[in-house]
């Protein structure tokens, strides 16, 4: 009889204890790696604040924010196995190469963790889902939006790119003259390339202007040829004349924001791409939400992403910066 009571006594401290760990375990944040390229670059400094403050408003959520000390697939893969023995609930990564960390994230996967890749991709099969900043329809959009708000009764533009070849200037700039009906008044006079290298780039958009005066704006959707096309408006003595604008980023284009040489330009937030970031790892790890095509999955104050036949999304358009938020930013990438 006294046996019976002590094993009916110790099986009720054993199921005790069970639910106190299940409370416990419910209680333990939610883990969510947000890893980087490397660790000490600003843009991805700022998609940890994006991060954290995603953390904040979620609630028992633990964001934590690391990488290797230079961008390689190789520190990448150490980083992720040390999470992987950490269990840790989400890995979100921006990767150092395609391919080389899907057998690293495949790991991941099979031992329960929430995978996704952003700002730059994992293969599909290293990954739940991927997120985009932008998209090459909100880009073509954005760039020559940008210009037409600067000309109220329209004008001439011109566009920089980089090279013929260039896969993503091209189809930006295709996805930019799919939408010209729109902008009837605008005329788009000439298109010139400066390889992405600084000299050629200055010099090509010297030679816009003095092959069409009368010229309004240049779009360069290059980082490269939007700081040449902004100085050499500065040294031709037409800032006020023609505005450059197109894609950049704001610590190199501070300066032709202040001279006036660009009224606006656009590129990714960092804080809201680690924001969206650390909320859809979220929202996949603790069951909210399933990745898959069509997929319709939340990110806070950023809104719905909806995935693609790839399970890609989009986050939004590109940032615009101007001379309302360019010191804010012009320190951080």
């Amino acid at each position: 009889m006294k046996r019976r009571i002590f094993t009916t006594f110790a099986a009720s401290l054993g199921l005790a204890a069970g639910l106190m760990g299940s409370t416990a375990m419910a209680d333990d944040p939610v883990r969510i790696a947000l890893v980087v390229k490397a660790l000490g670059i600003g843009f991805f400094e700022a998609a940890n604040e994006g991060a954290q403050e995603a953390a904040a408003e979620l609630g028992n959520v633990e964001v934590i924010y690391t990488g290797p000390t230079d961008t390689t697939a190789e520190g990448q893969i150490e980083v992720i196995n040390s999470l992987i023995a950490q269990r840790v609930d989400a890995i979100a990564v921006s990767a150092n190469d395609t391919d080389a960390l899907v057998p690293a994230l495949r790991r991941a996967m099979d031992r329960g963790i929430t995978v996704i890749s952003w700002d730059s991709g994992v293969a599909p099969e290293g990954r739940q889902m991927h997120l985009n900043p932008s998209s090459n329809e909100l880009i073509g959009g954005m760039i020559i939006r940008l210009a037409a708000d600067h000309m109220p009764d329209g004008g001439k533009v011109a566009l920089l790119s980089a090279t013929t070849t260039s896969t993503n200037q091209n189809i930006w700039i295709e996805e930019m003259m799919k939408v010209m009906d729109q902008y009837p008044d605008i005329e788009v006079v000439s298109t010139v390339y400066g390889d992405d290298l600084a000299d050629k780039s200055y010099r090509e958009a010297t030679g816009l202007m003095q092959t069409h005066p009368d010229l309004d704006a240049i779009i360069a959707p290059t980082s490269v040829g939007i700081v040449a096309a902004a100085r050499a408006v500065e040294d031709a003595g037409k800032v006020g004349q023609v505005n450059v604008t197109g894609l950049g980023l704001p610590s190199e284009m501070a300066g032709a924001i202040e001279s006036g040489a660009s009224k606006s330009f656009a590129i990714w937030n960092p804080i809201d791409l680690g924001y969206s970031a650390a909320y859809l790892a979220y929202s996949l790890a603790t069951g909210t939400a399933e990745a898959g095509p069509g997929a319709e999955i939340p990110m806070g104050r950023m809104g719905t992403l909806t995935l693609d036949e790839n399970s890609e999304g989009a986050m939004a358009d590109p940032f615009i910066y101007d001379a309302s938020n360019i010191e804010e930013f012009k320190d951080i990438f």
